[in-house]
């Protein structure tokens, strides 16, 4: 993939050097995919921003709580 200018915007975990998930936005990139978001395994995931923006919308209405629910 090219990068043409992602900018970091978050990293979840950062307590190690394992090379933590990463959320970037690539404001040159394709519309459909300026948002990206790493693991620590070197796969992505892009979307555009209004996906992320409806993914955003679902964590905040609790959408996605049972999946921390499990991790408890």
């Amino acid at each position: 993939m090219r990068d043409t200018g992602a900018e970091p915007i978050a990293t979840f975990c950062g307590n190690c050097n394992c090379g933590c998930p990463q959320l970037f936005v690539d404001p040159g990139g394709p519309e459909e995919r300026r948002v990206r978001i790493t693991d620590d395994f070197g796969q992505q995931v892009q979307m555009s921003e209004e996906q992320f923006r409806d993914l955003v919308a679902q964590a905040k209405s609790g959408a996605l709580d049972r999946l921390t629910a499990t991790a408890a």
